[in-house]
Protein backbone atom coordinates (compact mmCIF):
# COMPACT_ATOMS: atom_id res chain seq x y z
CA UNK A 1 0.00 0.00 0.00
CA UNK A 2 2.95 2.11 0.69
CA UNK A 3 4.16 1.93 -2.74
CA UNK A 4 0.98 2.19 -4.69
CA UNK A 5 0.32 5.55 -2.35
CA UNK A 6 4.08 7.10 -3.66
CA UNK A 7 3.21 5.82 -7.12
CA UNK A 8 0.24 7.82 -7.36
CA UNK A 9 1.95 10.58 -5.94
CA UNK A 10 4.21 10.77 -8.62
CA UNK A 11 7.77 9.71 -6.68
CA UNK A 12 8.20 6.48 -8.69
CA UNK A 13 10.61 6.39 -11.58
CA UNK A 14 12.41 4.11 -13.31
CA UNK A 15 15.08 5.61 -15.44
CA UNK A 16 16.83 4.97 -19.09
CA UNK A 17 18.51 1.34 -17.52
CA UNK A 18 15.05 0.18 -16.57
CA UNK A 19 15.98 0.62 -12.70
CA UNK A 20 12.72 1.48 -10.67
CA UNK A 21 13.28 3.74 -7.25
CA UNK A 22 11.00 1.29 -5.44
CA UNK A 23 10.89 -2.55 -4.52
CA UNK A 24 7.59 -3.97 -3.87
CA UNK A 25 8.11 -6.32 -0.85
CA UNK A 26 5.64 -9.13 -0.70
CA UNK A 27 5.26 -12.46 0.67
CA UNK A 28 7.45 -13.77 -1.93
CA UNK A 29 10.21 -11.37 -1.57
CA UNK A 30 13.51 -12.90 -0.33
CA UNK A 31 16.03 -11.31 2.26
CA UNK A 32 17.97 -11.38 -0.49
CA UNK A 33 16.55 -9.63 -2.69
CA UNK A 34 15.51 -6.62 0.52
CA UNK A 35 19.53 -6.92 1.06
CA UNK A 36 19.66 -6.10 -2.72
CA UNK A 37 17.67 -3.82 -3.69
CA UNK A 38 18.73 -1.61 -0.40
CA UNK A 39 22.51 -1.98 -1.41
CA UNK A 40 21.54 -0.47 -4.61
CA UNK A 41 19.54 2.34 -3.30
CA UNK A 42 22.30 3.34 -1.02
CA UNK A 43 24.72 3.80 -4.10
CA UNK A 44 22.33 5.30 -6.84
CA UNK A 45 23.19 9.43 -6.64
CA UNK A 46 19.18 9.54 -7.91
CA UNK A 47 18.36 9.26 -4.67
CA UNK A 48 18.29 10.98 -1.51
CA UNK A 49 16.01 9.28 0.76
CA UNK A 50 15.10 5.75 1.00
CA UNK A 51 11.45 4.98 2.67
CA UNK A 52 10.77 1.84 4.38
CA UNK A 53 8.10 0.44 6.42
CA UNK A 54 9.31 -0.60 9.68
CA UNK A 55 8.77 -3.93 9.65
CA UNK A 56 10.45 -4.07 6.82
CA UNK A 57 13.13 -2.50 7.97
CA UNK A 58 13.15 -5.67 10.88
CA UNK A 59 14.36 -7.93 7.87
CA UNK A 60 17.67 -5.71 7.28
CA UNK A 61 18.37 -4.31 10.61
CA UNK A 62 21.62 -5.22 10.52
CA UNK A 63 22.49 -3.34 7.33
CA UNK A 64 20.46 -0.40 8.43
CA UNK A 65 22.17 -0.20 11.70
CA UNK A 66 25.64 -0.16 10.25
CA UNK A 67 24.94 2.32 6.78
CA UNK A 68 26.06 5.63 8.44
CA UNK A 69 26.04 8.21 5.07
CA UNK A 70 24.07 10.92 5.36
CA UNK A 71 22.57 10.24 1.25
CA UNK A 72 20.58 8.79 0.72
CA UNK A 73 19.06 9.52 4.09
CA UNK A 74 17.06 5.99 5.36
CA UNK A 75 13.54 6.66 6.82
CA UNK A 76 11.36 3.91 8.85
CA UNK A 77 7.69 4.79 8.41
CA UNK A 78 4.33 2.91 9.64
CA UNK A 79 2.50 0.77 7.10
CA UNK A 80 -1.21 0.28 7.33
CA UNK A 81 -1.06 -2.69 8.97
CA UNK A 82 2.20 -1.80 11.39
CA UNK A 83 1.99 0.51 13.83
CA UNK A 84 5.17 2.72 14.06
CA UNK A 85 7.81 1.85 17.22
CA UNK A 86 10.14 4.79 17.77
CA UNK A 87 12.20 1.96 19.75
CA UNK A 88 12.94 -0.16 16.41
CA UNK A 89 13.72 2.68 14.48
CA UNK A 90 17.77 3.28 13.95
CA UNK A 91 17.57 6.91 12.48
CA UNK A 92 15.82 7.70 15.73
CA UNK A 93 18.57 5.63 18.29
CA UNK A 94 21.42 7.76 16.57
CA UNK A 95 19.91 11.04 17.68
CA UNK A 96 19.01 10.01 20.89
CA UNK A 97 22.72 8.57 20.97
CA UNK A 98 23.95 12.69 19.76
CA UNK A 99 21.53 14.09 22.57
CA UNK A 100 22.38 11.94 25.30
CA UNK A 101 19.03 10.74 25.85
Amino acid sequence: DTVTGLLLAGIGDIDAHQRSNFLVVDSKTTQEQLEEAFTSFTKRKDIAIILINQHIAEDIREMLDEYNEAFPTVLEVPSKDHPYDPSKDSVLKRVQLLFGD
